[in-house]
C-alpha cells in the first residue's frame, strides 16, 4: 500500500459531483482532510453528504471530478481505496447469529488479514472495546452500544488508514458514547489514524472534530475547526421571550444595526461582549420581556447560520442506500 499523498493529505477531493437524472446531489465539492485528524461533516437531510460519503467509499462512482483516498482514486483504484479504509454504517450490519468472534474473523479473511496476525488484532480489538469476555456470544444478544463497539473493532481489525464513521453514536446514552470515542481517540494516537465521520450530536462534533465541513444542497458552505466556525456566527447570541417577536426584533435591527431570527417562538440575535451589551439593551428596551439568555455560539448556532435550518435526520440508511446503488450505479 503506498503513502498518502506527500502533503499531508490522506483524502483529496476536487471538483466531485454527482447526478442522478435531473438531480445533482452533489455539486463540484473540493476539500481536503489531513492524515492523522478526525473531519466531521454535517449536512441536512438531502444535502448530499451521504453521496459524498459513499462515492469516498467507492460504493458509488463520481459522474465527474475526482477524489483520491490514500493516494488512490477512488473510481479506478476501487479495491486499493476499499483496502485503505474502514466502515461503520448507522444502521448495524453485524451477522445476528454469529458470535462477536466470527463476525471479526469473517471479516479478516474477506480482507486477507494474515493468520499470524489475524487472532493477535482479533483479541487485541476485542479487549480493547471490552468484549473480550463476550467473544463467543452471538451478537443478536448484545446491547446497542455492544454492537457499536464491535463494528468500530471490526472496521479496524484490517488496519485502515482511514474509518468512515456514519453516526457512530446515534441512539446510544451519553456514558456508552464517551466510551467509544475514548476508544476511537486511543486508537487515533496509537496508529496515526484519520477519522471521517457524520453525527446529529453537535456537542459531539465539537469536542472531537479537529474541523468541520457543512454541505448544502450540494456545494459545502463552510469548513474551519469548530472554534473559528463559532466566531464567525457573530458573538455571544441572546435570547429573547417577548410579547411580540417581531417586533422585538425590528426594534434591534433599527436601533442597533443587528439582524436577529425568530426560532423557538424566541428572537434571537448576536451581539460582540454580550455580557456588557445585554444590560444597557435591557434598559432601553421598549417592549414587554418575559425572560432572557446570554450564552457563547454553539455548532447548533453555526449549522443555522449556513443552512437556515436545524440538523434533522439522515439522507439514507445504509439499507436504504445499498439499495438505491443496486438500482441507480452506472459508471
Amino acid at each position: 500500500m503506498s503513502n498518502p499523498e506527500p502533503n499531508g493529505n490522506i483524502i483529496e477531493v476536487n471538483n466531485l459531483t454527482r447526478k442522478f437524472k435531473n438531480l445533482t446531489a452533489v455539486d463540484s465539492v473540493s476539500f481536503e482532510v489531513k492524515k492523522g485528524e478526525v473531519f466531521g461533516f454535517l449536512g441536512p437531510n438531502g444535502a448530499g453528504k451521504t453521496t459524498t460519503i459513499n462515492m469516498l467509499c467507492t460504493l458509488l462512482y463520481p459522474t465527474s471530478g475526482r477524489a483520491s483516498v490514500n493516494s488512490f482514486d477512488v473510481a479506478t483504484q476501487t479495491n486499493q481505496v476499499r483496502a485503505s479504509i474502514g466502515l461503520v454504517f448507522q444502521d448495524t450490519t453485524l451477522d445476528d447469529y454469529m458470535t462477536a468472534e466470527q463476525n471479526l474473523r469473517f471479516h479478516a479473511y474477506a480482507y486477507g488479514v494474515p493468520a499470524e496476525l489475524r487472532e493477535q488484532r482479533l483479541k487485541s480489538l476485542l479487549s480493547m472495546v471490552e468484549l473480550w469476555d463476550r467473544r463467543q456470544d452471538r451478537t443478536r444478544t448484545y446491547s446497542g452500544g455492544m454492537r457499536r463497539r464491535l463494528e468500530i473493532a471490526r472496521g479496524l481489525l484490517h488496519h485502515p488508514q482511514v474509518l468512515f464513521l456514519d453516526e457512530p453514536t446515534i441512539g446510544l446514552d451519553p456514558q456508552t458514547r464517551n466510551k467509544i470515542w475514548g476508544y476511537i481517540h486511543q486508537l487515533r494516537r496509537q496508529v496515526g489514524l484519520t477519522i471521517f465521520m457524520t453525527t446529529h450530536y453537535m456537542d459531539e462534533a465539537d469536542a472531537n472534530c479537529d474541523r468541520i465541513g457543512i454541505i448544502d444542497h450540494g456545494k459545502i458552505i463552510a469548513l474551519d475547526t469548530p472554534t473559528r466556525l463559532k466566531d464567525a456566527v457573530g458573538g455571544d447570541v441572546i435570547t429573547l421571550r417577548t410579547a411580540d417577536n417581531a417586533a422585538a426584533l425590528e426594534q434591534i435591527r433599527q436601533r442597533y444595526h443587528i439582524e436577529g431570527r425568530i426560532q423557538d417562538n424566541q428572537a434571537v440575535f448576536s451581539v460582540s461582549c454580550g455580557e456588557e451589551f445585554l444590560p444597557e439593551f435591557i434598559k432601553n428596551f421598549t417592549g414587554q420581556i418575559s425572560g432572557v439568555s446570554l450564552r457563547r455560539p454553539t455548532l447548533e448556532d453555526v449549522f443555522l447560520k449556513y443552512t437556515g435550518r436545524e440538523i434533522r435526520g439522515e439522507e439514507l440508511s445504509a439499507n436504504d442506500y445499498i439499495r438505491m446503488v443496486h438500482t441507480k450505479r452506472r459508471r
